[in-house]
């Protein structure tokens, strides 16, 4: 295996996959397991090979995601029943089960998760070990640097081969999400729409919390003529922002530091920051939005672009770690709007306005995919990144994509308003 990108295919060496005789010993029956399975698909299907070379329908009761699955080996379905996400990701990578399109899979399991209860999520012994690994990744001050680097610092080479010219790495929001808009243009469309609930001003000064590659704070300054300090954790995006600036002339009016949100101690008129909440994790929800209380001055303005799971699944979904905790976003935990709301208000911010772009999350994940097979396949992608690393990374887009078509998650955006 080649160096970049090793510790995200080696991430799970502290999680329980499912594998091994403990699995088999707790995972009952496989055909209990398809029972279960079955019992818990109240809309969609999925048309399923057996090991054996027996097909079998499960679900198929009302209309919904169509998926096609084979399962090479009763193995994908110990780990799937002991493991959850965690252990149906092991078993892909291992070739334990395939499909020609595993989104409409992802999907159903989201569309379903009430009904399928705990029937694909880790369970007993392997939950706890799972929960206490991802705690142990915790975003403390001395961990959340480490966090970041895990998936940023990847490195800016990487990233620029599939993202869109901007470099932006979040949702954007396209004018119809089944149109042809390029995504250039509906990544600017995202951030001019966070930026409009502002009410900014020429002059104010803007912070941004988790900048990214700049392209927010590069529109900010250019376009609404504001001083903007911007944040990262991570040293790739730090030199790729200041040069990013540098070239479009807005040095002086854009500071970007390698700073935690908790460090910050300037006061601003207004603060932006898009997908960071479900980065910090739950423990830290508090902090964070402590810091964006304390940065704003009195009715001062906060944009948010956030990424939540539906009120029902959280608290199975918080029991474990799932893929993404995993593999992808160590520390990471996607957010309970309901309780996210009520600690704002608890810190002195008013909750307002909330705008969701589920469809819209869907389709960059599907565009970026897109890219990400294009460079593959083209060797666009630096080196040092394998075959494996490769199969992971468009497993995490397809995963994530499925999540949002099933509704079981949605990205939003909410103003916050200082008392």
């Amino acid at each position: 295996m080649t160096d970049r990108g090793r510790h995200l295919v080696l991430a799970d060496r502290a999680f329980a996959t499912g594998a091994g005789l403990p699995g088999r010993l707790l995972g009952g029956s496989f055909r209990h397991v398809l029972d279960r399975i079955d019992a818990g698909l109240a809309r969609g299907a999925i048309h399923a090979t057996l090991p054996d070379g027996r097909g079998r329908l499960l679900g198929g009761r009302a209309p919904g995601p169509e998926a096609v699955v084979r399962l090479h080996s009763w193995n994908s379905l110990v780990r799937l029943i002991t493991s959850g996400s965690v252990g149906w990701y092991k078993a892909w990578e291992n070739g334990e089960w395939s499909s020609p399109d595993p989104v409409p899979l992802f999907a159903l399991f989201m569309l379903n998760g009430e009904t399928l209860g705990d029937t694909a999520r880790a369970k007993g012994l392997f939950r706890a070990v799972n929960r206490v690994a991802h705690r142990l990744r915790g975003n403390d001050r001395r961990r959340a640097r480490d966090n970041i680097a895990h998936h940023y610092d990847l490195g800016n080479d990487f990233y620029r081969a599939w993202l869109d010219p901007s470099m932006t790495y979040s949702s954007a929001v396209f004018a119809d999400p089944a149109g042809d808009e390029p995504l250039e243009r509906a990544q600017a469309r995202k951030i001019r729409l966070l930026l409009d609930r502002l009410d900014l001003r020429p002059g104010d000064r803007l912070l941004e919390i988790g900048c990214g590659w700049g392209s927010l704070a590069e529109i900010a300054a250019r376009d609404y003529g504001v001083a903007v300090v911007g944040i990262t954790l991570s040293a790739e995006q730090q030199a790729f922002a200041k040069a990013r600036m540098a070239a479009a002339a807005l040095g002086a009016k854009v500071d970007i530091r390698l700073q935690d949100y908790r460090e910050v101690d300037d006061r601003f008129d207004a603060v932006a920051s898009v997908e960071m909440a479900e980065a910090v994790g739950e423990d830290y929800w508090p902090a964070y939005l402590a810091a964006i209380a304390r940065a704003l001055k009195p009715g001062g303005r906060a944009a948010l672009q956030l990424i939540s799971i539906r009120e029902p699944l959280f608290e199975r979904y918080a029991a474990s770690a799932d893929f993404i905790q995993t593999y992808i976003f160590p520390g990471g935990m996607l957010v309970s709007e309901a309780r996210f709301a009520a600690l704002a208000k608890q810190a002195g911010l008013l909750w307002q306005d909330r705008q969701g772009y589920g469809l819209h999350y869907a389709e960059t994940l599907k565009r970026w995919r897109e890219r990400f097979d294009a460079a593959v396949a083209e060797a666009r992608l630096p080196a040092g990144f394998d075959a494996r690393f490769h199969r992971l990374w468009r497993y995490y887009l397809m995963y994530c994509e499925g999540g949002f078509r099933g509704g079981g998650i949605d990205v939003a955006q909410v103003t916050l308003v200082k008392e």
